[in-house]
């Protein structure tokens, strides 16, 4: 039987899964600004489609995966796994946009909750990170806040796709006249989805974690081409 996080465990994981925390996600599109002008989406169906298979190929399979990886080596405050799950990851991302936005985010994460907490582990990643010696990117870093933060698994995981398809909802909302109740739907309509995935991912480990997202990493590649651009990535 489960045991359910307590109240002030569950604020944290909100507090770090906010589209508010300062992690600089708001500044990047992950290719959808490339999309939107491209006129591949351009409407709520084409915005849920985009947010579904970036899910499906990217985020559940090799993001999601390594967030409970790093969750798992920091409940037993061990860097290695860690360190090897970072490179990892930076490999698997073959777009140097997306690379980038991953590594910010995952400063930015790292760089709050060493401020906040006083957790070894988080630490010595902070310290890794802020030496080169490791890229930092943002699942890595958020598992082994979580793992300090004494977060459940399968609700950080969910929290983390939730997150992710609400940062590409805001965008599609400043990219085009999308309206703020066909957003609103959207992430009610992938509901199920973050549900599904979530327990899929539930049990993976390090050598399970698989990308194949190459419609998504053209457009971060074609983003810089753009004469206009509004975001980073």
């Amino acid at each position: 039987m489960r045991i359910p996080m307590s109240i002030k465990d569950w604020i944290t994981l909100l507090q770090f899964s906010d589209g508010l925390f300062p992690t600089g996600a708001y500044a990047h599109s992950f290719g959808l600004e490339w999309c939107v002008q491209a006129g591949k989406v351009c409407d709520m169906a084409s915005l849920e489609s985009f947010v579904r298979s970036y899910l499906e190929a990217s985020v559940a399979p090799a993001d999601a995966v390594a967030l409970l990886c790093s969750w798992n080596a920091g409940r037993s405050d061990d860097l290695e796994p860690c360190l090897r799950l970072d490179a990892m990851l930076d490999a698997f991302k073959a777009a140097e946009e997306l690379r980038s936005a991953s590594r910010q985010m995952g400063r930015q994460t790292l760089r709050i909750a060493s401020s906040l907490t006083a957790h070894d582990l988080t630490q010595a990643f902070f310290r890794a990170v802020e030496e080169r010696l490791t890229p930092g990117h943002h699942p890595v870093a958020l598992g082994i806040v979580g793992s300090s933060l004494a977060w459940e698994a399968q609700e950080m995981i969910a929290a983390y796709l939730y997150c992710s398809s609400a940062v590409l909802v805001n965008s599609a909302l400043r990219l085009f006249p999308l309206g703020q109740l066909a957003g609103q739907r959207v992430l009610w309509n992938l509901q199920p989805l973050f549900a599904k995935l979530a327990g899929e991912v539930m049990g993976k480990r390090e050598e399970d974690i698989w990308s194949f997202a190459p419609a998504m990493e053209i457009a971060a590649m074609r983003h810089a081409t753009l004469d206009a651009r509004l975001f980073r990535s």
